[in-house]
């Protein structure tokens, strides 16, 4: 005799949040980072001493900042989305808030990083450490910009109320992207800062 399963109590299985066009979009993204991450690892292997003696010319405490104020913007864009989804949309504007004010900390600092090694005559043909430095750094900056721009949209919508527990859509695909950002700095900042 069969016994058909129960199924009476099975969920259904769980999503990514957000658009499943912006998940494509990250992998390729992390997947760019990621030949960006083994050349710079294939250049260092050749070169050793030369890339220990420029990451002594880095700011780590510019970049250990930039890593708190990535960290905590993309926790406050969690509690943003978080109060989305309990019909608190003024409060998660709030928190969208805070996470652009973090992440625009973020550009600014980097700023006076890069404003203090062009000063001094560094560029991409410097040397290949600094060819990797400034590419991937600038290449990251560039995606928190366009971070930036999305919270900023996200901002506006959620003061407007357009976003709620029916309708999580749009600001879970642009905090999956913005996660994405700090993920890549995580990865990054001991990469190119500390590792030796």
């Amino acid at each position: 005799m069969d016994i058909a399963p129960d199924t009476s109590r099975a969920t259904p299985a769980a999503a990514p949040p957000g658009d499943l066009a912006i998940w494509f979009f990250i992998l390729a993204e992390l997947l760019a980072f990621g030949v960006f991450f083994a050349a710079y690892a294939f250049g260092r292997a050749h070169n050793v001493e030369l890339f220990n003696e420029m990451q002594k010319t880095l700011n780590r405490e510019a970049g250990a900042i930039n890593t708190v104020l990535l960290i905590t913007a993309s926790w406050c864009v969690a509690r943003a989305v978080e109060a989305v989804g309990r019909s608190r949309s003024a409060t998660g504007a709030r928190w969208l808030l805070a996470g652009i004010a973090c992440g625009g900390g973020f550009l600014v600092v980097k700023g006076f990083e890069y404003a203090d090694k062009l000063g001094a005559g560094i560029n991409l043909s410097t040397n290949t450490f600094y060819m990797f430095y400034l590419s991937l750094t600038f290449f990251h900056f560039m995606h928190v910009i366009l971070g930036l721009v999305i919270l900023v949209a996200l901002w506006v919508k959620t003061r407007q109320g357009a976003y709620g527990p029916a309708d999580m859509n749009g600001i879970e695909s642009g905090a999956a992207y913005w996660h994405m950002v700090d993920l890549v700095w995580i990865v990054l900042f001991p990469l190119v800062y500390v590792m030796r």
